[in-house]
């Protein structure tokens, strides 16, 4: 188990914006995780869980540890005629654990190609993209329960997955460590083509009847286009959610803004929160050393030299903005310490 004391996190976040930790934990083996969890008095209030910080915005620095799981591994643990059952330790990378999916003729998430992070995050906030959710193929989460220092495991009504969220992001925040995620994956391809953009790039790509590996590549041209690179620009990918509301609502703000793009979600609708925040003129606009990117106007940027407050700050100035023009109050994706 490798220990760091007065570490810095610059490194450790796609943002890149220098917060530093008392102490900074390092797990690469089943040993050490053992070891941690016999060693180490978890505290929610002081310590964080990183996984791979292509999620997280540090606004100040962190008084206890920073924990990081970077325990690998994966396989396949069972077949049957229609599904395949795939483990895979939470230190994996999700992009690479895909490809390694799809090399293995397994097929289920390659919507999903080119999210950053890690496998044990996926669950965290239920990731999706282009018409999947990692709830479509979830089996299980296995995990220590940094309360009692047990081993438990939840099944997929277990984790209470939603938009952008779970048990583990919301009421129980901070208390379990995962560590590892099955999914049920198919031999059988069915292309999901529901998102316009996805079917429109395999089109301009001159395919009618995609591969796996051929949607994924889509996925991986229309992400590489729409966001910036976080190895060259420092950000988190979308910053606030999509609002949910009642149709009610959407109706009413449709009925006021002809162009707003609606999309119904079973008894609810769904809004854009980039086509307002554009609205508002916000994209391109900068404070301080933070900046909505040209690319996308769900995306902050890090232009170079930005802290973690000025980005905070950005992302408030937007929000009021929004809420005062349409009466939307838009949430963040990433986890915030302020």
């Amino acid at each position: 188990m490798k220990r760091i004391a007065d570490a810095s996190l610059k490194h450790l976040n796609s943002f890149s914006v220098e917060a530093r930790a008392r102490q900074l934990i390092e797990l690469t083996s089943e040993q050490d995780l053992q070891a941690f969890i016999s060693e180490h008095r978890f505290d929610a209030k002081r310590d964080v869980i990183l996984g791979g910080g292509s999620n997280i915005l540090f606004a100040r620095d962190i008084e206890g540890s920073v924990v990081l799981n970077r325990i690998t591994g994966k396989k396949i643990i069972e077949e049957s005629n229609n599904e395949t059952l795939v483990q895979a330790h939470a230190g994996e990378n999700w992009h690479k654990l895909v490809l390694w999916c799809l090399d293995q003729g397994l097929y289920g998430i390659e919507n999903l190609s080119l999210i950053p992070g890690l496998a044990g995050a996926a669950p965290m906030q239920n990731i999706g993209a282009y018409g999947v959710e990692l709830a479509d193929v979830l089996d299980s989460v296995q995990a220590v329960d940094l309360k009692s220092d047990q081993t438990c495991e939840f099944n997929l009504p277990e984790c209470q997955l939603g938009y952008r969220t779970s048990r583990f992001k919301s009421v129980d925040a901070g208390r379990y460590l995962i560590t590892g995620i099955r999914m049920r994956l198919h031999r059988t391809f069915t292309p999901n083509l529901a998102y316009k953009g996805l079917a429109e790039e395999l089109a301009s790509m001159d395919i009618d009847t995609p591969t796996a590996q051929q949607v994924s590549e889509a996925v991986i041209r229309i992400r590489q286009r729409k966001l910036p690179d976080p190895k060259a620009v420092g950000n988190a990918g979308s910053f606030f959610k999509n609002p949910v509301v009642s149709r009610e609502t959407a109706d009413a703000l449709a009925e006021k803004y002809e162009a707003m793009p609606v999309y119904q979600v079973e008894e609810e609708a769904k809004l854009s929160a980039a086509w307002m925040i554009e609205e508002c003129g916000w994209k391109g606009r900068s404070v301080g050393g933070a900046a909505v990117s040209e690319q996308h106007a769900l995306v902050l940027i890090n232009k170079g030299d930005a802290t973690g407050t000025e980005i905070l700050a950005l992302a408030e100035a937007i929000q009021s903005s929004v809420q005062n023009r349409f009466g939307i109050k838009l949430q963040p994706e990433p986890l915030i310490i302020r």
